[in-house]
């Protein structure tokens, strides 16, 4: 079984497109680790991609104050105007249908594999989370404590956690649980603007985690920005690869 894992994307379709275009192999299943809103001026590209393609994605933090704002509600944070621009343009800007997506995505997903197809010595059990499969907004990091991920596993009945939200692509395999993070499709912070993902494949004997960065075409990511006249540390940003905000 062979599985594409992506997460924040940001609306950031370049990048997106960029990782798909990056693969000759057919995936059996896509993940979206959530975040597919705000930031990048792609938003409903992102979101036709991911049903398009029968992604099972979830709600990451970004698209849950999209929510708030579609029902009519506002929030305290983010209080930066420039973050608070992206927000008020993405709500407005999101097709009917992809408000109705929205809206209908839930905060993590729980999956059995052998519901897939793949043959299996037994069956596996995965965790689509955003933050950590206690909090939404928790962030996990590559060099995150070694306790922490022991009590994530001790308390997960999966064999695989996948979380993003961070922005930090990692695998580790702690007390018989795999935790994976594919990063950034559309926003890392390390220094490197490239996209960021993993694969899982996975076969009768073992679970094979590799993650890929991939340069985009960030010059149309740019020229889309400042044709929509957003404030201008939104470009530096994708450029340099770097969280300014």
């Amino acid at each position: 079984m062979n599985v594409l894992v992506i997460s924040d994307i940001h609306a950031n379709f370049p990048a997106l497109e960029s990782i798909i275009n990056s693969f000759e192999e057919h995936f059996d299943l896509i993940l979206n680790g959530g975040d597919s809103t705000v930031y990048g001026p792609f938003p409903n590209e992102t979101i036709d991609w991911l049903q398009d393609n029968q992604a099972l994605s979830i709600l990451g933090n970004t698209d849950r104050h999209i929510i708030e704002l579609l029902h009519g509600r506002t929030f305290k944070k983010p209080r930066k105007p420039e973050k608070r621009i992206m927000y008020g343009w993405t709500s407005a800007e999101l097709s009917s249908k992809n408000r109705n997506w929205l809206l209908n995505q839930p905060l993590y997903r729980h999956l059995q594999l052998e519901n897939y197809g793949q043959q299996l010595l037994a069956p596996l059990s995965l965790g689509l989370y955003h933050g950590s499969p206690d909090d939404p907004d928790e962030f996990l990091f590559r060099d995150g404590p070694v306790a922490r991920f022991r009590t994530l596993a001790k308390a997960s009945p999966h064999q695989i956690i996948i979380t993003g939200h961070s922005h930090t692509p990692y695998y580790k395999f702690i007390d018989g649980v795999h935790f994976i993070n594919p990063g950034s499709v559309g926003r890392m912070f390390d220094g490197n603007p490239a996209a960021s993902c993993a694969t899982i494949q996975i076969s009768r004997d073992q679970i094979k985690v590799c993650h890929f960065r991939v340069a985009y075409d960030l010059e149309r990511l740019i020229n889309k920005l400042e044709t929509l006249r957003f404030p201008s540390i939104y470009s530096t940003m994708y450029r340099t690869g770097r969280k300014l905000n």
